[in-house]
């Protein structure tokens, strides 16, 4: 019959249902070791060396595809003009933009101005400027 006077010993104890509170200091301390733990890591700097080249590479890319499309449209207005003709405005394209690559052109460019204006919008909100 003991079984019985600790179970009900356990109940008893179990059933109370005071708040449990930490000592006065314990968050506080708690928080000021985190906090010298945190000025303690070291930031994980950005790998710089091995995004310089495929930035120098994309830059270069890029501005080889601005002069070859001016160039194009420059010889295009030439051949146009040395005729006498006046150029309709369907063919002040380059001939590589004409039917679905135009299209495809046009779908970069909106890409392009897409992605450039979430971007700054996402450096904005970071940056805590608004």
């Amino acid at each position: 019959m003991t079984t019985n006077a600790s179970d009900e010993e356990i109940d008893r104890v179990l059933s109370f249902e005071d708040e449990i509170l930490p000592s006065s200091g314990f968050a506080i301390s708690s928080w000021m070791r985190f906090g010298a733990k945190l000025r303690r890591l070291r930031q994980i700097p950005f790998p710089w060396i091995r995004a310089l080249p495929v930035l120098v590479v994309s830059g270069i890319a890029l501005a080889l595809v601005l002069v070859a499309g001016i160039v194009a449209v420059a010889q295009l207005g030439k051949s146009c003009c040395s005729r006498g003709f006046r150029c309709p405005p369907t063919l002040a394209l380059p001939p590589l933009l004409h039917g679905a690559m135009e299209s495809a052109a046009i779908w970069t460019l909106l890409a392009l101005v897409a992605t450039f204006v979430s971007v700054k919008f996402s450096m904005r909100l970071a940056s805590g400027r608004r």
